[in-house]
């Protein structure tokens, strides 16, 4: 963290995997109550009126507390656009860091693999990224000395471990 960014002026919290300011959380919450009750008790006390039963009356009026509920949800996304902030770090398109993460992938057990076996929308979207070069280039060096078939002594102890 740089201790000379500025503190933001609202607070945000993390909600089911979404970034959230808590005040229009806040809100949020309170116009869902406020227009799904308003919609239950409305429709119950015209329904009562209508309908036979006050049990049927009442599982519509449910039935319309739910629909408030979609309905407020329509106008909280309206008010409160999202807080999420894609930031692309220019960390990201230097090549250095870039051969650094290639060497890390291929030192994994799976290794990088070749481009031959991904399926086209995979290339495709390497493409889109700018990424498949940079995948193309590495498969065309020669393979590292680590990236060797291991000795058969280094197999074996493989096997004992």
């Amino acid at each position: 963290m740089n201790p000379n960014t500025p503190a933001p002026s609202t607070r945000l919290a993390e909600v089911w995997s979404d970034t959230v300011d808590l005040r229009h959380l806040a809100w949020a919450i309170g116009i869902g109550i406020g227009v799904s009750v308003a919609g239950f008790y409305a429709a119950s006390r015209w329904l009562r009126g209508i309908v036979a039963s006050p049990e049927l009356a009442h599982a519509y009026a449910m039935l319309a507390g739910l629909a408030g509920c979609v309905v407020a949800g329509v106008i909280c996304a309206r008010l409160f656009p999202p807080k999420r902030e894609v930031v692309e770090h220019r960390s990201t398109h230097d090549p250095a860091w870039r051969a650094e993460v290639l060497a890390e992938l291929a030192e994994q057990p799976g290794g990088l693999g070749t481009l031959a076996d991904l399926p086209e929308p995979v290339v495709r979207e390497l493409k889109e990224l700018d990424l498949y070069d940079l995948f193309a280039e590495s498969a065309a060096q020669p393979s590292h000395p680590s990236a060797r078939a291991p000795s058969p002594q280094a197999a074996g102890k493989e096997a004992l471990a």
